[in-house]
C-alpha cells in the first residue's frame, strides 16, 4: 500500500531545537525520528513511502534517497504550511489509484498495530488515554466502526484519540480538493476523515503503543522507547578497566576511556568519546562527536551531534542541541524542591510536561561558563551564552 508520511512541518513546539533542523529529522536512538515511522511503515506492509516535505526538505531527501529499506521513495512538497489536509493534497500528483495510508512523520507506532492497520481499510488508528481533551477525539459506534471526530472537546465522547494513522479510500483523492479551511484557518485531514465515515464503515485500530513526538521532553520519551529495544553490541574502542551494563552499542569510531561506568539502555554513535572516569546511565544517546568528559555523569538525555560536555558536570533528564559547550562543572537540575512536575515553555507558553524529572533544552552552539548552573525546565535559544559561576534560573 502506498503509504503518505507527513514531515513538511516546522516544529515549532519542539524549538529551539527545530531552528535549522526539521522536527523528523531529529535524533532518536541512532536515526532520524521518521525513519522509525517509515520503518514501521515498510515492516506493516506499506509498498512505496511518499514523503511530504517542506521545511528544511534537503535534510529529509538526503537520508532517504529514492529508496530506503527496499521501498521506492517519492517526495512531494508542501509549498505553505497549511494544514493536514493540504499536506495530502500535494501528495495526489504521485499517488496512484486506489486506498492509501497516510501517516504522521512525527510519530512512533507499534508494528502489529500499524500492520493491523493496512490489513483493510478505510481505517484510523486509536490510543486511549485518560484524558483526551488536548487531543482529537474518536466517535465510535459501540460495534468498532468511527462515526467521526471531535477536535480538543470539553466533553469527550470517548478516551480514544486519533492516532494520526488512516487508510482511506480511493474516493478521498477527490475529497481532498474539496476541503475548506476551518476555523483556525487550516486544510485539517480530519474532514476526509469525517467524509469517510459518512460514506464507509470506517473501522477504529487501537494501537498498543504510540507516541506523539512534538514536544522536547516527547523526544526523551521517544528516546526511552527506541533504546529499550536496543542489543548490546561493541565495535568501537572500550577500554579494558570501563564497565557497560545492560543494552549498550558502542559504534566503530566512537571510544569508552578507563574508569567509564555505562548503565544502559545507552547508544554511543561513531567519533564519541566518553571519560575518562564518566558515568552514563538511564536512556541515552550520544550522537557523533559528541564529547563526554573526565567525571561527568550524563542521565537519561540526548547529546546531538558534536555537543561537548566538560569535566566534573552533570545532566540529566535533559536535550543539548548541536555543537552545544557545557564548560567545566556546569550542573544541570532535573527536580523541584517542591515534587511538582517541571513546566517548560512551549511557544511562549509554560507547559506542564507531566514530568517530576526534566533538565534543560538547550538549542544548536550555545554555551555555558564554567561552575554554571541551569534550574529544572530553562530552555537556551541557539547560540546562547551563560557567564561563568552565573546561576539560571529563567530561559534565554
Amino acid at each position: 500500500m502506498q503509504t503518505v508520511v507527513l514531515a513538511a512541518g516546522v516544529g515549532s513546539r519542539m524549538w529551539p531545537l527545530t531552528a535549522s533542523r526539521p522536527k523528523p529529522m531529529l535524533p532518536v536512538a541512532g536515526k532520524p525520528l521518521v525513519a522509525h515511522t517509515v520503518d514501521a511503515a515498510v515492516e506493516a506492509g506499506a509498498t512505496e513511502i511518499v514523503l511530504v516535505v517542506g521545511y528544511e526538505a534537503d535534510d529529509v531527501r538526503s537520508f532517504f534517497g529514492t529508496e530506503y529499506a527496499g521501498v521506492p521513495v517519492e517526495y512531494a512538497v508542501q509549498a505553505e504550511q497549511l494544514g493536514t489536509a493540504d499536506a495530502v493534497r500535494s501528495a495526489l500528483e504521485v499517488l496512484e489509484d486506489g486506498s492509501f495510508a497516510v501517516l504522521n512523520g512525527d510519530a512512533l507506532y507499534d508494528v502489529p498495530s500499524l500492520a493491523n492497520l493496512y490489513d483493510g481499510g478505510p481505517a484510523v488508528g486509536s490510543f486511549e488515554v485518560e484524558d483526551p481533551t488536548s487531543y482529537g477525539v474518536l466517535k465510535t459506534d459501540g460495534s468498532g466502526y468511527v462515526a467521526g471526530v471531535v477536535e480538543k472537546p470539553s466533553n469527550p465522547p470517548s478516551n480514544l484519540i486519533n492516532a494520526g494513522a488512516y487508510v482511506f479510500p480511493e474516493a478521498a483523492h477527490g475529497w481532498l480538493l474539496d476541503v475548506e479551511a476551518s476555523e483556525r484557518g487550516e486544510l485539517e485531514l480530519t474532514d476526509v476523515l469525517s467524509r469517510s465515515c459518512e460514506t464507509y464503515d470506517v473501522r477504529t485500530v487501537a494501537f498498543d503503543r504510540w507516541l506523539d513526538v512534538g514536544r522536547p521532553w516527547e523526544l526523551l520519551e521517544a528516546n526511552e522507547w527506541k533504546l529499550s529495544e536496543l542489543e548490546t553490541r561493541i565495535d568501537g574502542d572500550v577500554s579494558e578497566d570501563a564497565e557497560l551494563n545492560g543494552p549498550v552499542v558502542v559504534e566503530e569510531g566512537a571510544k569508552v576511556r578507563s574508569g567509564v561506568v555505562i548503565d544502559g539502555p545507552a547508544l554511543i554513535q561513531s567519533g564519541a568519546s566518553v571519560g575518562p572516569n564518566a558515568y552514563v546511565r538511564g536512556a541515552t544517546l550520544i550522537c557523533e562527536d559528541a564529547k563526554v568528559g573526565h567525571a561527568v555523569e550524563v542521565k537519561n538525555s540526548v547529546l546531538m551531534e558534536g555537543a561537548t560536555v566538560g569535566h566534573l558536570a552533570y545532566v540529566g533528564d535533559s536535550v543539548l542541541g548541536r555543537n552545544v559547550n557545557f564548560g567545566a562543572g556546569t550542573n544541570v537540575a532535573n527536580l523541584r524542591h517542591d515534587g511538582a512536575n517541571v513546566k517548560l515553555t512551549v511557544k511562549d507558553t509554560r507547559v506542564d510536561t507531566g514530568r517530576r524529572k526534566l533538565g534543560v533544552v538547550i538549542g544548536d552552539g550555545a554555551k555555558t561558563g564554567i561552575n554554571s548552573s541551569l534550574n529544572a525546565g530553562v530552555v537556551l535559544s541557539p547560540e546562547a551564552t551563560v557567564m561563568p559561576g552565573e546561576s539560571v534560573t529563567r530561559d534565554r
